[in-house]
């Protein structure tokens, strides 16, 4: 099957026939594959979108620096939003490779998106990378007022079983000049951490 069919499956209604698709055009993936899906992250056909983000996330690593340039320097929300969710895909599938730095500096950046959609995926794929995003994520919670941002982030930070993350959250859960939202937050990624570690470390 041609890449060009393979690429009209990625619309099809039927997700198997979706899937089938995305593995087959990353395992028949030429020069020309990452930057054409790169392209349909502008669709609003949104199961398309959403099919070439996994794609994007089945190849892997070597589409971190097309997706770090769109995240970073695109005009448009919606593509810098699938960028930040792709990355995220990466970390999820290739759990036991380090993750590109690039990839997490660019992440680190889409916090300080004014869209919404855009930090808050940005904060949730730096969840997924888990241990080596912690610091961008602790730096830039330290530095925002934007009380949505600092929600993402602490809702984050609770995926990352590290002693940083919890003396973080107890810290804002304790802190009464913290804003309550942010403070509920806290409280809840606690219990979320503390359920991380008793199935990582059961009794």
């Amino acid at each position: 099957m041609t890449q060009s069919s393979l690429f009209e499956k990625l619309k099809h209604p039927d997700p198997n026939l979706r899937d089938q698709a995305m593995w087959e055009i990353a395992e028949t993936q030429d020069k020309m594959t990452i930057p054409r899906l790169m392209g349909i992250l502008a669709e609003e056909d949104t199961i398309y979108r959403r099919a070439a983000v996994k794609t994007l996330g089945v190849i892997g690593t070597d589409t971190v620096p097309f997706l770090v340039d769109s995240l970073v320097n695109s005009n448009n929300s919606t593509i810098r939003s699938s960028c930040a969710k792709a990355l995220a895909q990466i970390a999820y599938n290739y759990k036991d490779i380090p993750f590109p730095s690039e990839g997490i500096e660019g992440l680190k950046k889409g916090l300080n998106d004014s869209h919404p959609v855009v930090h808050i995926s940005s904060a949730m794929a730096l969840g997924v990378i888990g241990v080596p995003a912690l610091d961008s994520l602790l730096e830039i919670l330290d530095k925002t007022d934007n009380i949505g941002l600092a929600v993402a982030i602490v809702n984050a930070i609770s995926s990352i079983d590290d002693d940083r993350s919890r003396k973080i959250l107890t810290k804002l859960a304790d802190d009464e000049s913290a804003d309550t939202y942010v403070r509920e937050t806290a409280n809840g990624a606690l219990s979320r951490l503390d359920m991380l570690k008793f199935k990582s470390h059961p009794s």
